[in-house]
């Protein structure tokens, strides 16, 4: 069995650095157009040509997304686009669009093409049609059980790959197509600017009753119809694998870091432990913890198993139990390090670290000093810059996090 890739996200610059550091194979990311997501900062054509020579010095690849569905205003500037991305030396661009699909041939004709999950490939002759006009690879759709992926992947062409979503968020409409931003708030989620409008809370009216409202349900948090739960698959790295899923792709352009760094890590070391020791495997405690101390909504294995409940009717919001609160930029000496600061923390702490080699362990925050030099009790103002005495080293590139008190 050939080892899958791990794919992760990157909005900006440093969580492309977060996913090099922490295993990734290849890092999906967007340029500043064409992208299906506009929230983060994304990469302009500098920035994009910097990321594919690190992650190329790294023996690692740069998916570039391509992948909004554009009206017939935007082709006029996508040639420009596609050949720029070429001269950035990206490995592969992400599309759903067949027209766009075409163009990349023209234009990109050195960068694989990669057919995105919102072309909603459900079946063997799709991925073998796809193939035959020039894919190297397609996104399943979140929608279909892993038996049909194994299938797909036994009656479609050995050469094209398969890449699955493994974690993250899911969206409520098929493959990622929607309408409700775009009706509710004029907010196109096609074009990379959904408002979410699914994880908002609903109510009934009744018309002969003005002004009131009544919850679909009764619960005092409100009614979510449409809140999907995240998806966790590190329990089932086994079934992925012998499924012949070639990418295991985590979900999270829009999310930070400290998201891309934990998620990537534990991803990683579940998939190696796995090629390492073979049948029969169980993920340690530690990875699964792992994904516990990152904001998620409740988890689900989505549609692979067609068993668990999607969609979490209680919340829309996110599980907190960790606070990321720095990351160490250098490490001085066996007890000293300079860190940046994410999030409030103080001095008798214990914290909680992920290194770059990808084990977690706990120091003790003994003391800390601001760039001035003068001690200080806490760490209450973001991005400063702070030196770190504790009870063990930190190593350069490791996050740091403290877990929330019950009350928080």
């Amino acid at each position: 069995m050939k080892k899958p890739e791990i794919l992760s996200p990157a909005g900006d610059w440093e969580c492309l650095r977060s996913a090099l550091s922490f295993g990734a194979d290849a890092v999906f990311l967007a340029g500043k157009s064409f992208g299906m997501r506009s929230a983060p900062k994304n990469f302009d054509d500098n920035e994009l040509k910097a990321a594919c020579e690190l992650a190329h010095s790294m023996n690692k690849k740069i998916h570039l997304t391509c992948n909004i569905l554009p009206r017939n205003g935007e082709l006029a500037a996508l040639p420009d686009f596609l050949m720029m991305a070429q001269d950035c030396g990206v490995d592969a661009l992400i599309i759903a669009d067949m027209g766009v699909f075409e163009m990349a041939k023209r234009y990109a004709p050195k960068v694989a093409r990669h057919v995105s999950t919102q072309a909603g490939v459900t079946n063997y002759a799709a991925a073998k049609a796809l193939y035959d006009l020039g894919a190297s690879r397609v996104v399943m759709a979140r929608e279909i059980p892993l038996d049909e992926i194994a299938e797909i992947r036994a009656k479609a062409p050995k050469e094209l790959e398969i890449e699955c979503f493994v974690h993250g968020a899911m969206c409520v409409s098929f493959s990622g197509r929607c309408l409700i931003s775009s009706y509710l708030t004029g907010r196109d989620a096609n074009h990379g600017d959904c408002a979410q409008p699914c994880r908002w809370k609903y109510h009934l009216f009744e018309e002969t009753r003005d002004g009131q409202f009544f919850p679909v349900e009764e619960d005092s948090q409100g009614t979510f119809l449409y809140n999907s739960r995240d998806m966790c698959m590190i329990e089932h790295i086994p079934e992925l694998v012998k499924a012949g899923v070639s990418s295991f792709k985590i979900e999270g352009r829009a999310k930070t870091a400290y998201y891309t760094a934990v998620t990537t890590n534990a991803y990683r070391k579940a998939l190696d432990a796995y090629f390492e020791q073979g049948d029969p495997f169980t993920v340690e405690p530690w990875m699964k913890e792992e994904l516990e101390k990152i904001s998620h909504r409740a988890y689900s294995t989505g549609f692979y198993f067609g068993t668990e409940p999607g969609q979490e009717t209680q919340s829309g919001g996110y599980i907190r139990h960790y606070d990321n609160v720095a990351f160490c930029e250098k490490s001085v000496d066996d007890t000293t390090s300079v860190i940046s600061q994410r999030n409030k923390f103080w001095v008798g702490d214990t914290l909680d670290v992920l290194p770059p080699d990808g084990f977690p362990f706990l120091i003790k925050c003994l003391s800390l000093e601001n760039e001035a030099g003068e001690s200080v009790d806490s760490a209450p103002h973001p991005m400063e810059i702070l030196t770190l005495k504790a009870d063990r080293a930190v190593p350069a590139g490791s996050v740091i996090r403290r877990k929330r008190d019950v009350s928080g």
